[in-house]
């Protein structure tokens, strides 16, 4: 015995006592169909009592077969992939089955009540007999096909949402595997010009570092951040730069309500990172940055001065990283305006709903 034959059987033993009760249920119900009026009497129940063991035992034979020939083609022909010769086949078997299991179960009781002799048996009137047993039969293969083909379609647009999500959350992971080594080999490269520059300085570049980095490194397994957390983070972040910049940068935070906000992790750092490698950054010409709040936006804008030899985003990692993943985790996608002499990137405020 195999070992989906063996759950096959297990699970058929242990749904035993609901297996009876439904039939005894069918059972009941053919007796009142077929007369209301025995019910009336004591003499008429009596006298139904052969006739609802035959229901019985009918309905309970028709229906296990339909069980196993259900079980037996689930394992083997999907209902998605073959769906009409699922159902030519089923109707084939499960038919068979029922007119064989119907007709040796009014042969027995016909042999019973009736007592005729091997050599005389009724052959076309145990034939007619037949068409109830036959009727409960059909009844009960569409009962049961329909019940499998809803199955197997739910079980596969689960599977399909499942992975779709797993997608979803792998191309997510690579998007945010980006920010990582980005961040770093930018921020090695900043420090191995400071070193040449201050010693002082680069000390203090080092120490504000390992605190950011801390928090790059806490929120890589995170989809979202809440909006207090990379505000936090990007006033580390700007502090920073300052050390690098000292005049040459001036930074605003304008932001009040921060509660049940969230935010792609590393956006702003993102963002202002951008602000910094494309634009001119000198006392002559300081660099302005402002984070502000308008409602379910957050704005992070600055003085446009590019630089002349500045180059598009890289190797693709910036604005495109944050679109990606905001589309990856909403409908919402945030806005790039250029406004004379304003950068400005507006990045909608996401909140999960309970």
């Amino acid at each position: 015995m195999t070992k989906s034959q063996t759950a096959s059987s297990d699970h058929l033993w242990k749904s035993l006592p609901q297996f009876l009760a439904l039939n005894l249920a069918i059972a009941f119900i053919l007796m009142v169909m077929f007369c209301p009026r025995c019910f009336l009497s004591l003499s008429g129940l009596q006298a139904l009592i052969p006739q609802f063991i035959f229901s019985f035992l009918a309905s309970s034979m028709l229906s296990y077969g339909g069980y196993m020939v259900d079980d037996y083609f689930d394992s083997r022909l999907s209902w998605i992939q073959y769906p009409v010769k699922r159902l030519v086949l089923t109707i084939l078997v499960y038919g068979s089955y029922s007119f064989v299991a119907s007709y040796i179960l009014v042969f027995i009781s016909a042999w019973i009540s009736d007592g005729f002799t091997l050599d005389k048996i009724p052959c076309k009137s145990l034939i007619s007999y037949t068409q109830t047993p036959m009727m409960i039969a059909f009844i009960i293969m569409a009962i049961f096909t329909t019940r499998s083909w809803l199955m197997e379609w739910r079980n596969a647009a689960i599977e399909a949402e499942q992975l779709k999500l797993e997608n979803i959350a792998g191309k997510y992971q690579s998007l945010k595997d980006q920010l990582n080594p980005h961040f770093l080999f930018n921020s090695l490269n900043v420090l191995s010009n400071l070193v040449y520059e201050n010693a002082d300085k680069s000390a203090d570049f080092i120490q504000q570092l390992s605190k950011i980095y801390r928090y790059v490194l806490e929120v890589q397994q995170e989809q979202l951040v809440g909006l207090d957390q990379e505000l936090n983070f990007a006033e580390n972040y700007l502090s920073l730069q300052k050390i690098r910049f000292e005049q040459s940068l001036t930074y605003e935070i304008k932001v009040n309500k921060t509660d049940f906000y969230l935010l792609p992790p590393l956006s702003l750092q993102l963002l202002l990172e951008n602000a910094i490698k494309h634009n001119v950054v000198s006392l002559e010409k300081p660099l302005n940055i402002l984070i502000e709040q308008r409602g379910d936006l957050l704005i992070v804008s600055n003085n446009l001065q590019p630089k002349i030899t500045a180059d598009s985003d890289g190797n693709g990692i910036g604005l495109e990283n944050i679109k990606n993943r905001y589309q990856l985790l909403s409908n919402l996608s945030p806005k790039i305006l250029k406004n004379g002499g304003k950068f400005q990137v507006e990045l909608p405020l996401l909140k999960i709903d309970k």
